[in-house]
């Protein structure tokens, strides 16, 4: 039910949204700091026994789901906000023209900045081409935009810690950069779709985006009723996926079968992966869980990286811009950069 008028600020009251945006981030943190006595209290109340099994899966869903919904609630409003200062035209003119090697290192930059996803993939691309955007510049930012996003990098900060975070921001771009330098020397314009590469590159106008205080507020806030609306759903089953692992899984088991030792692991992780479709935020909880039951981080990493890479309603959408062969090209040099990552990682810290 909508408010009255009258009691809705106005656009000559900027004072008034931002006064009403402090006060709700405020009640976020209290609500925030008292869920893990709720839940506590929540499951207490369950007719489960104490220390079983479903008793640590029920403490984990219990706990998660209104943790991570609500993290991902104020990580989308930041970020929606942060996005206001972004456009597709913009971040289109930013790369056009740019050599590869620094363009590059520029679009998968801005890829984990911009508002675009497996699902616009589509117009991203032909808008990208179209503007004269070199192709292995404009597959570094297909590649960073889904893996390297805002959404993942603020909710593994906050459940897993930030060296976890960092170093998934550093070799995520590392992906993008390499794979899409990798795509880029071999010269396969010649296999994108007829309509894709005759179209005419113009030129790009940068629009000229003066909001104020409210409309940017109003951008946050557009961005999580969008984002968090399409995603809630996935997130409850990434979290029921992890309370089952917490909960049920001996830690030994997959241990043996996800740990440093086994030499394995990484790649099959990433060919299960692939197949399958999440997003950021609902495959984290599952992530979460991987790694207190002491599987390596470098095969969880790479699990995750190709499960939000790679998915393949994502590569169903590319097919209508790219043929069957450029498609398994991008999907063969992003999935041997996650492979290595997986190694690398898991050498490093062994």
């Amino acid at each position: 039910m909508s408010l009255p008028l009258s009691l809705h600020p106005t656009r000559s009251q900027p004072a008034l949204w931002v006064g009403a945006t402090v006060a709700a981030v405020l009640a976020w943190f209290l609500v925030y700091w008292q869920l893990e006595a709720f839940s506590g209290w929540l499951v207490a109340h369950l007719p489960v026994a104490p220390g079983t099994h479903l008793d640590e899966a029920a403490r984990f869903f219990a706990f998660d789901t209104p943790k991570v919904l609500m993290l991902l609630t104020l990580v989308v409003f930041g970020m929606g906000v942060v996005r206001s200062f972004f456009s597709a035209e913009r971040t289109r003119a930013l790369l056009a023209g740019r050599r590869e090697g620094i363009g590059n290192v520029a679009a998968a930059v801005l890829g984990v900045f911009t508002p675009f996803c497996s699902c616009s993939a589509v117009p991203m691309f032909v808008g990208f081409v179209s503007a004269g955007v070199p192709l292995g510049v404009t597959f570094s930012f297909l590649i960073a935009a889904p893996m390297v996003n805002e959404v993942a990098l603020g909710l593994l900060f906050v459940l897993v810690g930030w060296k976890v975070a960092a170093t998934y921001l550093a070799f995520g771009l590392a992906v993008a950069i390499v794979s899409g330098w990798v795509i880029g020397r071999l010269h396969l314009e010649s296999w994108l779709e007829d309509w894709v590469r005759n179209a005419r590159a113009g030129n790009v106008e940068i629009p000229v985006a003066r909001l104020s205080v409210i409309e940017r507020i109003e951008a946050g806030i557009e961005a999580m009723r969008d984002i968090v609306g399409r995603v809630w759903m996935w997130i409850i089953v990434g979290i029921a996926a992890g309370a089952f692992i917490h909960g049920f899984v001996p830690a030994g088991l997959l241990a043996s079968i996800m740990g440093k030792g086994a030499w394995w692991s990484v790649p099959a992780v990433v060919a299960i992966g692939v197949p399958m479709y999440s997003n950021a935020a609902g495959i984290i909880p599952v992530v979460e869980a991987l790694l207190g039951k002491g599987a390596a981080l470098g095969t969880v990493l790479a699990f995750m990286m190709s499960v939000i890479a790679l998915s393949f309603p994502e590569m169903v959408i590319l097919r209508k811009v790219l043929t069957l062969r450029l498609i398994a090209v991008f999907a063969g040099v992003v999935a041997v950069g996650i492979v290595a990552v997986g190694y690398l990682f898991n050498a490093l810290f062994s």
